[in-house]
């Protein structure tokens, strides 16, 4: 009778460890490898790369630092940036403006 007992438990976890399974490969793993890309992409600027923040200003780098960046904002205006605000890096962008 015991041996029953286990077996009975063992059936009523397999929904719930298969649901986390699901969970895990639809969820939690894109997000963890879109997180190292965006890491690995902020790591890789360089002096004169463009930039769009977070806060949707486009700009172009003059100085990497260990957790900041110097950016460009215009030919007057030169700000520092926390690297966890850089949204993406452009190739080119069309200045009409």
């Amino acid at each position: 009778m015991n041996g029953a007992g286990q077996g009975s438990t063992l059936l009523s976890f397999l929904p719930l460890v298969a649901l986390f399974a699901i969970f895990y490969f639809l969820i939690i793993r894109p997000q963890q490898k879109q997180q190292q890309k965006h890491k690995d992409m902020v790591n890789a600027l360089a002096k004169g790369d463009k930039i769009i923040t977070n806060g949707g200003l486009y700009a172009e780098v003059v100085k990497v630092d260990d957790n900041f960046i110097k950016i460009k904002l215009n030919e007057n205006n030169i700000v520092k940036l926390d690297k966890a605000f850089v949204s993406k890096k452009v190739d080119s962008v069309n200045e009409t403006i």
